[in-house]
């Protein structure tokens, strides 16, 4: 591993941190982390999810204390407590999940928490020169709810901006943009460092993004700095090594941290029997919100059995109301669903379980599971009535069948009857893939089913749900990744403002025509 004093200093260190350790209980986070930015550059932050990366960043602007280490701005000793005091201190940071207000106009959000008499006309020049300085095209007086996630993160830099950091911040800020939305940002990033000397920190767990984007590389893996590297000296290969610490050559695991081989993807013959009748048709769905807006857009959509069909977009574009409605939390004000070609009526509890519809949900914590059960009751949570005897559960039944589950799915637990919360993000994530699984379903959909989730994780839930397909299921893919879409889908069809606008088969693959339908333009779409 290059030692910081390795690497060529380039220019002034701007933040320096040593020594820096955070501990939550018995959990290590961060463990005598060293790291330097430095101005006129953009130093890549890479790790798998879990890695330490966004503890770290919480350190240096006051939103998480350090146990031990030392912080330095410009070379002087310096102790941040909160964030106000590191936004004084001229350090900003652009979070991964958005804090703006839906209701208030992008002025009122950018002027909130303010101090002094409000002046919206100074709040909107302000928005406006900032924008025409960076090429961040914002609406002053457009409200929140009515903009994409891409204009969204354009508010959220402006906010930060307004204080003139010397210092930049983005922990995986490309988590909800299309293709072209981070190819913008990271031209916004490269201006900034090119005319105000910024230091920025990019924090990712995908190679491409920060090969593209970074002047050097830190890799964390289980809290700690593995390796540093300068971006010109280093490859996709040697850093995915390092990330996961070996090599990564399985198609899965090599898109769930940025490396899609297109070529090799779209060589890739895997077809679905032609001419089989769809397990799962939605037709002219369409669903509008408690304001009247629309939120799925007449569409249609297929799935065949043994197929799997993800669906790509950019989060906030009907994934989540399209989710609720094969769950039966969602009533279509017009359209039907059909399941093996009977038709369901959407919106009543149970109905899509029933006609053989599972759902793995984009939050196990808030739907997917109960945390203070425990293993072996959320494992039957979805066939509950199979072990109960006149209202009494059978407590013998349930865990024979949940030790069958967990040896089937190689969930690792101390037992049955460990609580479900002390299990770690991908043993949940398998837990709830078991009970999904477990009731033999015709269509299963799995919304952002690896989200959060470390490699090892993502490489074993893909390769079960290719297993599902194999079996028969017809399998719904709804992600924001598209990397996960490219690797393991037999179709892509591109969701975009609540319609499907767009589809290509994996032998079409063009991940350049597939950004552009992403990001709403129908040119790139396949006759």
């Amino acid at each position: 591993m290059a030692l910081p004093e390795d690497i060529p200093q380039g220019a002034p260190a701007a933040l320096e941190v040593r020594g820096m350790t955070k501990r939550f209980g018995n959990l290590v986070a961060c463990a005598d982390v060293d790291l330097v930015l430095r101005r006129g550059e953009i130093h890549g932050i890479l790790g798998e999810n879990g890695a330490g990366k966004s503890t770290l960043m919480r350190m240096f602007i006051g939103l998480a204390l350090p146990d031990s280490g030392t912080i330095a701005i410009d070379g002087e000793p310096y102790r941040i407590i909160d964030p106000l005091h590191a936004a004084a201190r001229g350090i900003g940071m652009v979070h991964q999940h958005y804090s703006l207000v839906d209701a208030l106009t992008v002025w009122e959000n950018v002027a909130l928490g303010e101090t002094g008499r409000l002046d919206p006309e100074a709040t909107r020049a302000r928005i406006r020169a900032i924008s025409e300085r960076y090429g961040l095209d914002v609406d002053p007086d457009a409200r929140v709810r009515d903009l994409t996630a891409g204009v969204r993160q354009r508010v959220e830099i402006i906010k930060c901006l307004r204080h003139e950091p010397r210092i930049l911040i983005l922990d995986e800020p490309t988590s909800v943009l299309s293709p072209a939305e981070s190819e913008q940002l990271f031209s916004v990033l490269k201006e900034g460092v090119r005319r105000e000397g910024w230091a920025v920190a990019l924090v990712s767990h995908k190679l491409d993004e920060i090969l593209h984007a970074s002047d050097r590389i830190t890799i964390m893996r289980d809290g700690r700095v593995v390796h540093r590297v300068l971006t010109a000296d280093a490859n996709a290969a040697s850093l995915a090594r390092a990330m996961v610490g070996r090599d990564v050559s399985l198609r899965s695991e090599s898109a769930a941290i940025g490396v899609v081989d297109e070529a090799a993807l779209a060589a890739d013959t895997a077809t679905v029997a032609a001419n089989v009748p769809p397990v799962l048709e939605i037709t002219g769905a369409t669903v509008r919100g408690a304001d009247r807006r629309v939120l799925l857009d007449d569409l249609t959509l297929s799935v065949a059995p043994g197929e799997i069909v993800g669906v790509a977009g950019v989060e906030g574009n009907g994934q989540e109301p399209l989710s609720h409605v094969m769950s039966s939390l969602l009533a279509l004000e017009s359209g039907t669903v059909r399941v093996a070609g009977a038709e369901v009526r959407t919106g009543v509890a149970g109905a899509m379980m029933h006609a053989g519809v599972a759902v793995i949900p984009a939050d196990r914590h808030a739907s997917g599971c109960v945390m203070d059960l425990s293993v072996a009751e959320n494992l039957v949570l979805s066939s509950i009535d199979r072990y109960t005897d006149r209202g009494v559960l059978r407590r013998d039944a349930i865990r024979k069948r949940a030790e069958a589950l967990i040896a089937e799915f190689d969930v690792h637990t101390p037992g049955p009857d460990t609580p479900f919360g002390q299990l770690s993000g991908g043993n949940q994530q398998r837990a709830v893939l078991a009970r999904v699984l477990s009731v033999g379903p015709k269509v299963l959909v799995a919304v952002q089913p690896t989200r959060g989730l470390d490699v090892g994780a993502i490489e074993y839930i893909g390769e079960r749900l290719q297993r599902a397909a194999a079996d028969g299921i017809g399998v719904l893919l709804v992600s924001t990744d598209l990397g996960e879409i490219a690797a393991l889908a037999h179709r892509i069809a591109v969701i975009y403002r609540g319609r499907i606008i767009g589809e290509m088969r994996r032998a079409e693959l063009d991940m350049e025509r597939l950004g552009l339908l992403i990001g709403g333009s129908t040119e790139g779409e396949a006759a």
